[in-house]
């Protein structure tokens, strides 16, 4: 039987996701080098103002404050053995949050990179991968939430421990990785090799896409790469407000409103079907985003030169464009 966020998403032309988690935070007081873990217990508050401003500015979905609520990167704050505790309270606090609203709204688990290196590249091996995420899984599922979300993945070893730990938890989870080195995640992976990955794994996710990232015109390219690799998958895009810049000792983005307002709008026509923001996403843009989306007719995809005329300039070529000038240099 299709869980509540499957019949929603089969309902619905598009979900608007939440937007950024430590960008609000930093602007809430979190210093570089803190745990925003640590935070459900110490602010809890503070997490819910966070909640709330991203259900209050139109999100459908968002997610918990437990990206890096593993052992594996708590242990760098003397905290590994919290784990299950700190995922837990961070699914208590969107929970109390969704249903305080006066909308249906959907409580997805975060659940972030170990922050390890996965064999054979690193020690990381496949059965500590797994046992870390479904300890961190069933901490969220106790607190409340309605679905598991995975996400900056770059190693495809670490997306089928994730799937693996996910198995042994009743509960349906999405997926997305970071496709931040030309078009490819660090670790090489292609959005066709994702597709791929995909297609191999027992439990498969509802959902699957791409977040985080450099900006936003080439997050849109990986989901025109998926749409065409998998025309049927929901797909999901949470890009970048525009591209990070460092000024007076901060970390800025410089994506506004509008320009969000125009990914939102492209991300839908490219086929994706849940959309939301990444670092530098702030209520302003989701409002913006929701608005577009809500006035905008479905569109046919967008070319990538009208991206890169509407939205900016691509970090890096396209696979495909790179073969083609290495072919024109070679018969050179």
């Amino acid at each position: 039987m299709a869980s509540k966020i499957e019949q929603k998403i089969g309902s619905c032309e598009w979900l608007l996701a939440d937007g950024a988690t430590g960008t609000n935070l930093f602007d809430m007081g979190l210093m570089s080098g803190d745990a925003p873990e640590l935070w459900n217990e110490k602010y809890p508050e503070k997490i819910a103002t966070l909640h709330k401003d991203a259900i209050e500015a139109g999100s459908d979905i968002f997610l918990t404050n437990s990206f890096g609520s593993n052992a594996l990167r708590l242990k760098l704050h003397n905290s590994e053995n919290r784990a299950f505790d700190l995922s837990k309270m961070s699914a208590e606090i969107a929970r109390d949050v969704a249903d305080s609203s006066n909308r249906t709204v959907f409580v997805a688990g975060s659940v972030g990179p170990t922050g390890e290196i996965m064999q054979p590249f690193g020690d990381l091996t496949h059965q500590l991968a797994t046992e870390v995420f479904h300890e961190q899984a069933q901490g969220l599922k106790e607190g409340g939430v309605d679905l598991l979300w995975v996400e900056t993945i770059s190693a495809p070893e670490e997306f089928k421990a994730a799937a693996e730990a996910f198995s042994q938890i009743e509960l349906p989870w999405v997926g997305t990785m970071s496709f931040d080195t030309a078009g490819r995640t660090m670790m090489g992976t292609s959005p066709a090799a994702m597709v791929e990955l995909i297609s191999s794994i027992q439990n498969k996710p509802i959902a699957f896409g791409a977040n985080c990232g450099t900006g936003a015109p080439d997050l849109l390219r990986t989901i025109q790469d998926f749409a065409r690799s998998a025309p049927e998958s929901i797909l999901i895009a949470k890009g970048n407000a525009g591209i990070p810049k460092y000024i007076d000792g901060q970390i800025l983005y410089d994506g506004t409103p509008e320009l969000m307002a125009k990914y939102a709008v492209m991300a839908r026509n490219s086929g994706a079907k849940i959309i939301g923001g990444c670092c530098g996403t702030k209520s302003e843009h989701l409002l913006s985003m929701r608005a577009a989306l809500e006035s905008e007719v479905l569109g046919s995809a967008p070319s990538l030169q009208q991206v890169e005329l509407e939205i900016g300039p691509f970090s890096s070529q396209s696979r495909k464009e790179t073969k083609k000038r290495t072919s024109k240099r070679r018969r050179r």
